[in-house]
């Protein structure tokens, strides 16, 4: 698990949140778009350092 990479996610997916309601106020898709794919960027970080996480318990 890497504290650094789930950060980084975290702020990807902070950055896409804003982005996506930025669109919405401006009603300009292509931001919102955007904002949602960071989203999913990040959810998948998420997910791999999950699986990383359960790897190495399985491991120890």
């Amino acid at each position: 698990m890497s504290i650094e990479d789930r950060i980084n996610a975290t702020v990807k997916n902070l950055e896409g949140k804003g982005q996506e309601v930025m669109g919405d106020l401006t009603g300009n898709p292509q931001d919102r778009e955007e904002g949602r794919a960071k989203q999913s960027e990040a959810e998948v970080q998420h997910t791999v350092e999950n699986i990383k996480d359960d790897i190495k318990r399985a491991i120890d």
